[in-house]
């Protein structure tokens, strides 16, 4: 039996090479990535730092998707992010300059980002899912499961604010 592209990606079976416990985030990352390369397909790079009754901008979220996933990779793995990331971080909330490509840009890297947490899912150990890792410059306890599953999880949580404020834009006034 063929499986139809069109089903979600969680009903397309399991990955090959990702453990079975790591599945879902594997799945909800590569969900969140064909549903934001759909939505913007044609979105204007002009209304990237739009901001509608004063939410976040489509340009905040695509930079905050894949600075993020970045982030809490580099915790999971027990490593202390380095300066670029945290100049990433800081240019976040700053408006993007707006060039011809910049939607593509900021997609395909966001693409990148879910490609290495394939990769890292790929060679984690399920037997090290428990293991304490520290989270943010106070290094807060948290675990590499706790970690991964924040990591699809705040995902598809800014996706769908993503979505709804390109969507509002698209509208126009």
């Amino acid at each position: 039996m063929s499986i139809s592209p069109t089903l979600e990606v969680w009903l397309r079976g399991p990955l090959p090479g990702v453990p079975p416990l790591l599945q879902p985030v594997a799945h909800a990352l590569l969900q969140a990535r064909e549903e934001l390369t759909a939505a913007l397909h044609d979105f204007p790079a002009e209304w990237l730092n739009e901001r509608p009754a004063g939410v976040a901008s489509v340009g905040f979220h695509l930079q905050h998707l894949a600075g993020v996933l970045n982030r809490l990779l580099t915790y999971a793995r027990g490593e202390a992010l380095s300066e670029s990331q945290f100049a990433d971080f800081d240019a976040e909330n700053k408006p993007l300059p707006i060039t011809p490509n910049a939607v593509q840009q900021l997609v395909a890297r966001f693409g990148k980002e879910v490609d290495a947490a394939l990769a890292q899912l790929s060679t984690t150990l399920e037997a090290n899912l428990p293991e304490v890792r520290g989270v943010g410059r106070t290094q807060i306890p948290s675990t590499v499961i706790g970690i991964l599953t924040h990591a699809a999880e705040h995902t598809t949580r800014h996706l769908g604010q993503l979505l709804v404020t390109a969507k509002w834009v698209r509208s126009g006034p």
